[in-house]
């Protein structure tokens, strides 16, 4: 842990520390004065009835959720709300700011949190809005005293971290519009004494505990981002005496925060699913404040519109997305018994419908439960509208300066896909999401992903799957000696980031290359030409290994491969790839290497692929391997022949 503390300590300016020093004062003092905090009744604050849901036109929804692939029954279950479902283990109901979330090497807080987000309560309270039926709002009221009650103000680990306090705050405004409270309170009064002496309470504690506990400087990323908007929705409908100078410092957070974390629509954090999870975080606000005339600024609406552009470019034919960086079933809100869906589906609805505009849709869009939520009827006529008019065909789209390059053949649903990356490692100096993946590549065909990244599966538990995951080996690039292109030197942390450098860009008729490589002054300096040749259908990878101090070297460079793929070897250096959709590709690699295929090896580990969060099975890897002293080039050729 010591190890921990001072390699976090590098990551800090030294405008930080009196920051943190702060936050230590602050913490003395709530321990002895502030920790259990109980408020009494509030009687309910001038409000906002802001949506217009009406009647949601959806099935009911099951009595279970998912965490990460483990069903909880919230009708037959007692919730421990301290209690990680897969390791057994609970955390103490002890001061919040106390916790050490990593002392067990089996305890996820994240495995908790993702119970306490509350998500499931708004699947209640859409049952409850279609039905009427009582059951559902005495289980709404009786899930929401138990989570009060075991959770006293700043005791237990779900008051450990804003991003989730502001998580629930938001899911809470959406239970509020879908039940029509305030309507409620007029009928029942059992739901008007849970409303003014329960509910409304924790929802100060939460407004207050959001706007006193910001994440700043070296920690100022998503978490950031999601304590604004959590604080905007609340004081956006509930009327406390601090809600007109809390919406300001949100919405004033919100606006600068859009700008600082993302270029041309890139989110900076370069992990691909958090894209989906941070932009509802400006998305909702954005919405809401349209529809309480407290617009953004002309600014913000055109950072929000390129983030929405960046998306529609870099989802495939099937709205997959290319797997870069951390992805943990993160939603905002989450519409799904499973645990996940497409919200980037879902985004790009909500965009056409912000901007009236049909580029955002295909044949595959649908008028989500979401979008029923944020837009209502209105928003639905528009939809069909929208899907009436002719859509423009997605084309290749690079963007040089962020380091992402999407590389596109698109023939009505036929599709050659690719993401190429030399971007950063991830946002500000701990980079917490970023994998060391520079140089590395993904191709999808007809929306089926041939080449992969790895994926994440786990963060803080099982410390060495993590640091397989997050390593340059489980990506399609080149390790050197065996080493991260950057050090990682914990979970959430990493050091000594790599510098990427786009050296050319070529976009022609049927040719498009992009020539990158990081860190120029290394003793080993690895330069990718990636080259796609729309006319015949193959990519052409071009590596130099530039050698500066005459030692030796390792060379390992792997193509990791969807576990649905089928692999037939022709020759040592040839492979046949093809999907059950039909789709086949060839592999020619160099014979300078000595080449190996492996699937699911546990020493070392290798060929593994997490499609989500605690989850993960075996897949195929074709690796190559050779000791090298002078500089060389290796080629490969990957043709798609049928598609």
């Amino acid at each position: 842990m010591l190890k921990w503390y001072f390699f976090r300590l590098k990551t800090m300016s030294l405008m930080e520390m009196p920051y943190r020093f702060k936050q230590i004062l602050q913490k003395k003092f709530e321990s002895f004065f502030v920790v259990g905090e109980t408020l009494g009744t509030i009687l309910i604050p001038k409000t906002k009835k802001i949506l217009k849901i009406g009647e949601i036109d959806t099935p009911i929804f099951d009595d279970e959720f998912s965490v990460f692939g483990k069903k909880i029954n919230f009708f037959d279950s007692q919730i421990d709300w301290h209690k990680d479902v897969f390791s057994g283990e609970k955390y103490a109901l002890t001061f919040s700011k106390n916790i050490n979330i990593r002392k067990s090497a089996n305890l996820s807080a994240k495995n908790v949190w993702e119970i306490n987000r509350l998500q499931f309560l708004i699947h209640i309270a859409i049952n409850y809005n279609k039905t009427k039926d009582e059951k559902f709002l005495d289980k709404f009221i009786e899930l929401n005293e138990s989570w009060i009650e075991a959770n006293p103000y700043l005791l237990g680990v779900n008051w450990y971290s804003n991003i989730e306090v502001n998580i629930r705050l938001i899911n809470w405004f959406f239970c509020w519009e879908l039940l029509d409270a305030e309507e409620l309170m007029n009928k029942s009064k059992i739901f008007k004494e849970f409303v003014n002496t329960k509910w409304l309470p924790v929802i100060y504690q939460h407004c207050k505990y959001s706007f006193n506990n910001p994440s700043k400087y070296s920690s100022a990323n998503n978490h950031l981002v999601s304590e604004y908007s959590g604080l905007y929705l609340a004081t956006s409908v509930w009327g406390f005496k601090e809600s007109e100078f809390w919406r300001s410092y949100a919405k004033d957070g919100l606006e600068k925060e859009i700008l600082k974390q993302h270029s041309n629509g890139v989110n900076k954090e370069e992990a691909a699913e958090y894209i989906q999870f941070i932009t509802d975080f400006f998305l909702l606000p954005f919405i809401i404040g349209e529809k309480c005339n407290d617009s953004f600024s002309k600014e913000f609406q055109k950072a929000l519109k390129q983030i929405l552009d960046y998306i529609l470019v870099f989802t495939d034919v099937n709205l997959n997305f290319p797997k870069y960086g951390d992805e943990d079933d993160g939603y905002v809100l989450n519409f799904s018994e499973i645990g996940h869906f497409n919200n980037f589906k879902s985004l790009l609805v909500s965009a056409s419908i912000i901007f009236n505009d049909e580029s955002y849709l295909s044949a595959k869009s649908e008028y989500d439960i979401k979008n029923k939520l944020l837009f209502s009827d209105d928003g639905y006529l528009l939809f069909e509208k929208l899907m009436d008019r002719e859509k423009k065909e997605l084309v290749t789209k690079f963007y040089p300066k962020e380091g992402h390059f999407i590389f596109r053949k698109l023939i009505k649903d036929k599709e050659i896909y690719a993401h190429l990356d030399i971007a950063p490692l991830g946002y500000l100096s701990i980079a917490a999401h970023g994998h060391s993946d520079i140089l590395s590549f993904l191709i999808h065909v007809n929306g089926n992903p041939f080449f992969i990244d790895s994926g994440t599966y786990s963060y803080h538990t099982e410390k060495k799957w993590r640091k397989y995951f997050v390593s340059s080996q489980a990506h399609n690039t080149i390790t050197i000696d065996d080493e991260n292109q950057a050090f990682h030197a914990s979970d959430t942390l990493w050091l000594n980031h790599y510098k990427p450098k786009v050296i050319s860009c070529v976009q022609q008729r049927n040719i498009e290359r992009v020539v990158g490589t990081y860190n120029q002054k290394s003793n080993v300096q690895h330069i990718r030409s990636f080259e796609f040749n729309k006319k015949i259908n193959e990519f052409l990878i071009e590596d130099n290994i530039i050698i500066r101090d005459n030692k030796e070297h390792k060379i390992f460079m792997p193509f990791h491969l969807h576990p649905t793929i089928q692999i037939t070897k022709s020759t040592i250096t040839n492979y046949t790839l093809s999907h059950a959709s039909g789709a086949a590709v060839s592999l020619h690699l160099d014979d300078q290497l000595k080449w190996n295929l492996v699937r699911g090896s546990a020493e070392p580990f290798l060929g593994w692929y997490s499609e989500s969060f605690m989850k993960k099975e075996p897949t195929s890897v074709v690796f190559g391997e050779m000791i090298v002293k002078e500089s060389l080039k290796i080629v490969t050729r990957i043709k798609v022949t049928e598609y």
